[in-house]
């Protein structure tokens, strides 16, 4: 007579323990893959010196050999340090365009590596796959938001006013909005196949509209009501106010309220994409389909 098979009672459900070590799993193995390759953590300590640059360069020619010209941007932004202003703008452009293209290509890498339609019929919480993948992203860019300070003030000399605490409070905030808004666009990425362009377009309006390397107050009026509904607007205005500037927390007070609800709007919106594109995925077979 065959002997039973024990089958845990656990399987083929999802339960809130189950979720938390799919989680754990997939942040494992995207860790395990980043410090596979040391060139990547190289770039932590490159790219936040070569990117900004040409920004700086130019403003400081711009600007005249006597500095002259650097009258007219304290009148518009209130600060003097204008590559910290810069540094700063282009530091928040990059970590918003290295999540649209690590979380938001996350689940089309990993259909492009085969792996994707197998773990999508295991009895897990599917979303640990895109979450999971954002965790180590974050460690890294939080890191290279730390560097880029310490490169900032010893090579550049910027001259960091304000406060480290206010500053981190903004960051911690900024973070629902930056990765909601690449949950959102990972789940689409699946249905559309194709994300370069979505990028481009993305860090474009980015670049346009929410002041990285200018103040916004020499924009077109249309151009200001249009970076008002973007938080990337909001989260490099309060970056330069909490760092730069000594008005402390009255001078990020607003911008911290309109953080808090991107924040829960980009969240909900990444959440329910992604719960529309497992139903679609469900439908058509959209997982296979390379």
């Amino acid at each position: 007579m065959r002997s039973a098979t024990f089958v845990p009672a656990s399987l083929g459900h999802t339960t809130p323990l189950n979720g938390l070590r799919a989680l754990w799993a997939v942040v494992r193995r995207e860790w395990m893959i980043f410090i596979r390759y040391p060139s990547w953590v190289v770039s932590l300590f490159i790219w936040p010196i070569i990117f900004p640059m040409g920004y700086i360069l130019t403003a400081r020619a711009l600007s005249g050999v006597d500095g002259s010209g650097l009258a007219q941007f304290k009148l518009n932004t209130g600060l003097t340090e204008y590559v910290g202003y810069m540094a700063v703008g282009t530091m928040i452009w990059m970590w918003q365009n290295v999540v649209l293209w690590n979380v938001g290509g996350a689940l089309r890498n990993e259909q492009m590596r085969g792996t994707l339609e197998s773990n999508w019929l295991s009895p897990t919480w599917r979303f640990a796959y895109l979450l999971g993948a954002s965790v180590p992203q974050l460690v890294s860019m939080l890191s290279m938001l730390a560097v880029s300070g310490f490169e900032y003030a010893f090579i550049f000399g910027v001259k960091f006013n304000g406060s480290l605490w206010l500053t981190m409070l903004v960051v911690l905030a900024a973070i629902p909005s930056v990765y909601g808004l690449g949950f959102a666009f990972a789940s689409l990425v699946i249905t559309m196949k194709e994300s370069n362009a979505f990028v481009f377009l993305v860090r474009g309006i980015v670049m346009v509209f929410c002041g990285v390397t200018y103040p916004l107050a020499i924009q077109p009026q249309w151009m200001q009501n249009v970076a008002e509904w973007l938080p990337q607007t909001y989260i490099i205005h309060a970056v330069r106010s909490a760092a730069l500037s000594t008005e402390g927390f009255q001078g990020i007070a607003y911008d911290l309220q309109m953080l808090l609800i991107f924040g829960v709007f980009w969240l909900t919106l990444g959440m329910l994409v992604f719960a529309w594109m497992e139903r679609r995925a469900r439908q058509t077979g959209a997982i296979g389909q390379y």
